[in-house]
């Protein structure tokens, strides 16, 4: 039963109320005063505690501060016939659970205990009822979608659901929702295996922004000099990761558009985010600019070219303004960005590449610490709201709100957690990758997989005659049958990405300026 502590010198004219709570099952206890209400708790523990502000002896606020230095954690209800502002900010500081002003009356009352006491059961249920009635619609869906926008809106609505059932805790929908997305992205790799590589040799009217557009036809038309714009690309940043860290920026920026674009395969930073900062496809890129391409047989690093590879696509779109770039690596490089932000507000345009949460993404992988805290998505977007909150990044964008400022916020891929393992043959020279494999002596099952035996078609280098790329889907991985057992043990349920999935594929393109 449910236990309250009613403190209020006129306790005798609340009798209807105490009756009326009594007949509800609650269990009422009554005292006059501050000092009695402290003693009260003292003694005993309540589930709820009603508290006058206006008694006779310590005040309603001493009260009500002497209480929570006892118990933090019960949830106090402070009744007052005052209305006067400070009362109210005084009562809010000590962290009140509910505010009402008398006269009250019982159903006042009675909607402030559900509220406390209620809420988040009443919020589990009717987020269920709710997602049950939208799982028959995004199953439908899925029948239907025909063109990437369609699909991008079935995304968003299984990432709100997701975000939705996980803040309201165990509804037993968790798994249905699983599963309906599993179906998702089964859906999802046939419709990219279906048009991706006409995306790319014929674009449409329909085709997507890509990797290799988006710079031309979404960031470019924004360059204006009214105000410096910072397009900040977090690597390996998935969708629902964007919508969590996008509450922490509401209270700096507007959201003008929040939007999603299509990458280009394999999703892999050596891919993806070449071609973002080139505007060219792989293969375009090594044609082009030979020495600003990696093979990924090389030593060197893949990406150490991007500060040409924009600066060479700024010149194509006839860009003349003055562009920095900045790769944030480590925390020394973050602290470092936060104080360059007032040098960089004086630049147009900045480009900043953040590394963490693909640090986040392998650091899973390899060790067991990281594997207990990132267990599922919502461990994972848990770890990654976490860290951004505490980091330089949010710091750096802090300062930047400070001043009239545009932020574009995007990524160059997602990532899965990958529970499917599927055979793969291929000599010392095929590529690693879990999710993508490069090479020209592959043995695999072709339904498995999306197969490009032509490099040509997806616009990716051809490092001999006989390269073929093969790309997984949905959840599944790649290993070879040599120690298959040790492999699949090491590498199920984590995080991976290369492939082709929803996550992977479907990013967040975002434009923020400050309020």
């Amino acid at each position: 039963m449910t236990k309250i502590l009613w403190a209020d010198d006129e306790i005798d004219l609340l009798k209807p109320h105490i009756l009326f709570l009594q007949n509800k099952g609650y269990e009422v206890e009554k005292v006059t005063n501050g000092v009695d209400a402290v003693d009260a708790v003292k003694q005993n523990r309540y589930d709820v505690i009603f508290l006058d502000e206006n008694m006779p002896g310590i005040s309603g606020l001493e009260t009500l501060s002497r209480i929570k230095s006892m118990r933090p954690d019960v949830p106090i209800v402070m009744i007052t016939k005052s209305e006067e502002e400070h009362l109210m900010e005084d009562a809010i500081g000590n962290q009140i659970a509910d505010y009402l002003i008398k006269p009250v009356n019982s159903m006042q009352i009675l909607l402030s205990l559900k509220k406390i006491l209620d809420s988040k059961q009443l919020v589990t249920e009717k987020t269920a009822q709710n997602y049950q009635q939208e799982f028959r619609q995004i199953g439908m869906e899925l029948y239907d979608v025909n063109d990437f926008e369609s699909w991008s809106n079935v995304y968003r609505k299984i990432v709100y659901w997701e975000l939705e059932l996980s803040k309201s805790g165990d509804t037993g929908m968790d798994e249905i929702l699983a599963m309906q997305k599993r179906d998702a992205n089964y859906a999802w790799s046939k419709f990219v295996k279906k048009n991706f590589l006409q995306f790319l040799k014929t674009p449409d009217e329909k085709t997507p922004p890509m990797s290799h557009t988006l710079v031309k036809k979404k960031i470019f038309p924004l360059l204006k000099n009214d105000k410096p714009t910072f397009v900040l690309m977090i690597d390996n940043l998935r969708y629902d990761q964007w919508k969590i860290i996008q509450q922490q920026l509401n209270e700096y920026f507007n959201t003008i558009v929040d939007e999603t674009y299509l990458t280009i395969l394999p999703t892999t930073t050596h891919y993806a985010r070449n071609s973002f900062f080139a505007g060219m496809l792989p293969s375009e890129i090594e044609k082009l600019y030979p020495e600003l391409w990696v093979n990924e047989e090389d030593d060197e690093g893949k990406n150490i070219y991007e500060e040409a590879l924009l600066n060479k696509q700024m010149q194509r779109l006839g860009y003349k303004e003055k562009i920095s770039y900045t790769k944030i690596t480590n925390l020394n490089a973050g602290k470092n960005l936060v104080d360059s932000i007032p040098n960089l507000q004086n630049i147009p345009l900045n480009a900043i590449v953040y590394n963490f949460v693909d640090m986040i993404s392998h650091a899973r992988t390899e060790m067991n610490v990281m594997k207990e805290l990132a267990e599922d998505e919502a461990a994972y977007r848990s770890i990654t709201a976490s860290w951004f909150e505490h980091s330089p990044l949010f710091e750096a964008i802090k300062r930047i709100a400070q001043k009239p400022a545009r932020i574009i916020i995007t990524t160059d891929h997602g990532s899965i957690r990958v529970r499917n393992p599927i055979k793969i043959i291929g000599d010392k020279n095929t590529s690693t990758n879990l999710r993508y494999k490069q090479g020209r002596n592959l043995n695999y099952k072709e339904s498995e997989l999306f197969v490009v035996k032509n490099p040509g078609d997806a616009f990716l280098p051809k490092q001999n005659v006989s390269t073929t790329y093969v790309f997984a889907m949905s959840d599944d991985f790649m290993v070879y049958p040599n120690n298959y057992n040790y492999h699949v043990g090491l590498y199920n349920n984590s995080f991976q990405h290369g492939g082709i999935s929803l996550e992977e594929m479907i990013l967040p393109f975002a434009v923020l300026e400050t309020k």
